[in-house]
């Protein structure tokens, strides 16, 4: 067990408090935040154990985000997705944070005797541990905010915790709550301009590329893949069973350009355009064109197995199309003053968008200009010359072989470990402590602690 302390030293008290505001003002994560804040705690003599704090999230996928620091043994990172909850409502329910919303409290606390009965599943985990004395609480993170910070404070001191040990935690918990609100606000932003841009245009708009006109002209292999036959399915499926329909599209088609160089940029009703810079030199140019490739066999090959799925469900399959160009194009905010959007624009966008729409006319769903072959390589064949329209030269439309698809396919299979995976969720991912097992239980148990 810890040694008792006495007292605690206000002077080292307030110089983790100072700590924190200036690692808040530096835009530390919040898992920096966590670790440096638990682990000064510390070394000022508290006599923690164990220390637990969640961040509720604006975010598609997450709920919340939690950090678990044990003595020695540093911080573990974990995300509590939306479905999470639902599978398992039970172990919320037994919770002391529900315990806390429940009864509209900020703090619980309880003694832990190994010879007393567990009133939260928690407390069986901590006994074992040596936990003597445990501390709840609840910090909203603003009056009219849905987001909040839970969390709880461990000792295994003899007699648990003294009343100036409490006092300190409760002083510093609320410099802890300003800093983690800065860190949250810059998470939750960071998180939407990638959900909703990409991380690459979300980048640049954090770094302040927001005024009408900023940007920069780029070379890049251009895709725009769009859905065939999306009003007849609309009508057809109705409105909840075609949005799920849509999204498992572009789970299927738009996943493989979302990775090794390609940005997806934006989806425009029923398609997307991506974007895969490449620089104005011969081999950047091959090798981007070449990862869009590979994309294609990989979206071809996801989309089939789609079809398959939904022809064992007695519905009908979604045919889609794929134009593939290279060509300059602005890359930047174009709107109305106080209404922009972060995009590609340019001649060779309007050119790839209708490539795209002749796969309508040949009746493959895969084409290409001559500019991205001869880039590409492999096995091609010639539809014939097109006048593009707004386009004064004609274009030489391309399809690839069967043989050339499969041949990157087998060359270049997808990869499985990140289907499913969106950008979102890749961010996410950054925060978790990878060096640690996840223990025996599920991410929900160790948000509910």
């Amino acid at each position: 067990m810890s040694p008792i302390n006495n007292s605690v030293s206000e002077i080292l008290l307030d110089k983790v408090a100072a700590w924190l505001m200036r690692a808040s003002l530096s835009d530390e994560t919040l898992e920096t935040l966590v670790r440096g804040f638990c682990e000064r705690l510390a070394a000022a003599g508290l006599p923690l154990m164990r220390v637990h704090l969640s961040f509720s999230m604006l975010h598609p996928l997450y709920d919340a985000l939690g950090f678990t620091w044990w003595r020695g043994k540093g911080v573990e990172v974990s995300g509590l997705r939306h479905e999470e909850l639902a599978l398992n409502p039970e172990r919320f329910l037994r919770s002391p944070y529900y315990y806390l919303l429940n009864n509209n409290l900020d703090h619980v606390r309880r003694r832990i005797d190994p010879a007393e009965p567990s009133e939260f599943p928690i407390f069986d985990e901590l006994k074992d541990a040596g936990a003597t004395d445990y501390l709840a609480f609840m910090q909203p993170l603003g009056t009219d905010s849905d987001h909040g910070m839970v969390g709880s404070w461990t000792t295994d001191r003899h007699g648990g915790f003294s009343d100036d040990v409490i006092a300190a935690l409760l002083k510093l918990q609320n410099h802890l709550a300003v800093a983690a609100k800065v860190a949250v606000l810059g998470k939750l932003a960071d998180n939407m301009l990638t959900t909703y841009l990409g991380a690459n245009a979300g980048r640049r708009v954090m770094s302040g590329q927001v005024r009408r006109g900023d940007g920069e002209t780029v070379r890049a292999v251009l895709v725009m893949a769009d859905m065939r036959g999306s009003t007849m399915l609309a009508e057809k499926e109705g409105r909840q069973a075609y949005i799920e329909t849509l999204n498992g599209f572009f789970d299927a088609i738009a996943t493989p350009f979302n990775r090794n160089g390609g940005q997806i940029l934006s989806f425009v009703g029923d398609g997307f355009i991506a974007v895969y810079p490449c620089g104005r030199h011969k081999e950047p140019s091959e090798m981007a064109s070449r990862e869009a490739f590979a994309a294609v066999s990989a979206a071809t090959a996801r989309v089939a197995a789609l079809n398959a799925e939904r022809k064992r469900q007695g519905r009908d399959p979604i045919g889609y199309g794929i134009g593939l160009h290279v060509g300059n194009v602005m890359f930047g905010n174009v709107g109305l003053r106080d209404r922009l959007t972060f995009s590609v624009f340019g001649s060779a966008v309007n050119e790839v968008q209708r490539l795209q729409n002749l796969t309508k006319k040949y009746a493959h769903n895969v084409v290409a200009s001559e500019a991205f072959v001869n880039y590409c390589g492999g096995d091609w064949a010639t539809l014939g010359q097109e006048k593009l329209r707004g386009v004064r030269q004609k274009f030489t439309i391309l399809y690839p072989k069967d043989a050339a698809l499969a041949a990157i396919a087998e060359e270049r299979p997808d990869d499985a470990t990140q289907d499913g995976l969106s950008e979102a969720e890749h961010v996410m991912l950054l925060y978790r402590n990878t060096k640690r097992s996840p223990g025996p239980r599920g991410l929900i148990d160790k948000m509910l602690q």
